[in-house]
């Protein structure tokens, strides 16, 4: 309808108050690449997703699921999981309607069309077995080959936002780690993360040895759109058949009533 305005919640897993410089960046790109007439809101969690842990990620997907169905009650038309370990994905995906886009999921699937061999690179180790059990979750397994760290942490990436000599520090740092994968095969490589991947985002037609590096936040933003016109299209949505089954009202009750 003319006039309308479409509206997407970006979900991280950062405090929009206590790193608001990279919350201001982030909405600020996803408000540059999101088409007319199309509203990208960010929203975070609190406390962030400060320690690097299964059991952080847990807590924050908690927050992440809820927020999903308190946009959908919203009158939000999609769902973005802007956290590339894709925390709450599956049962975010059972539990609402409108379209939801993973940021991991939706890169790596999108990677897969522009190489045949895909490497990430993670801003800490620990999350490697993570980023190798989502692998193996999408079935990328032939595709997805190689996972790496540049092990630099949080606060460095925040003064590479705003610092010059930090930011080709912490670009030095993961050129180090994609120039072995490319050597290995690899095609198409991820910085693992929204944080590096909105860092990168400054740069155009970013590439180490030939292999193209590929930001994921225009992209989910994208997708989103496709998704969203898809629905009112033709009624394209998740499917309902096996693992993303709605789950029973009784349920649903019984969740919110511990994330209210």
């Amino acid at each position: 309808m003319a006039g309308t305005t479409t509206r997407i919640w970006y979900q991280g897993f950062t405090d929009p108050e206590l790193h608001h410089e990279y919350f201001d960046r982030l909405q600020a790109l996803v408000s540059e690449v999101a088409d007319d007439g199309i509203e990208v809101e960010c929203h975070g969690v609190v406390p962030s997703a400060k320690d690097v842990h299964g059991l952080t990620e847990f807590r924050c997907a908690g927050q992440a699921i809820r927020n999903a169905i308190e946009a959908e009650r919203l009158g939000y038309d999609a769902f973005i999981l802007g956290h590339f370990q894709d925390a709450g994905l599956a049962e975010i995906k059972a539990t609402v309607d409108i379209p939801v886009i993973g940021l991991g999921e939706a890169t790596m699937l999108y990677a897969c069309g522009l190489g045949r061999k895909i490497g990430l690179v993670t801003i800490d180790r620990i999350f490697i077995p993570w980023h190798e059990d989502q692998i193996v979750r999408y079935g990328l397994g032939q595709r997805v080959v190689g996972v790496k760290a540049i092990d630099t942490g949080l606060e460095e990436f925040m003064r590479a936002f705003a610092d010059d000599a930090a930011y080709a520090q912490v670009r030095e740092r993961f050129r180090a780690q994609v120039a072995p994968l490319v050597a290995a095969g690899v095609e198409v490589v991820i910085p693992a993360g929204g944080i590096p991947m909105l860092l990168f985002a400054r740069e155009r037609n970013f590439a180490v040895d030939g292999a193209p590096v590929l930001s994921g936040i225009p992209l989910v933003v994208k997708l989103a759109e496709m998704a969203i016109k898809l629905r009112c299209l033709n009624g394209t949505g998740v499917s309902r058949a096996g693992g993303y089954a709605k789950p029973p009202p009784q349920a649903l009750e019984e969740f919110l009533a511990n994330y209210d």
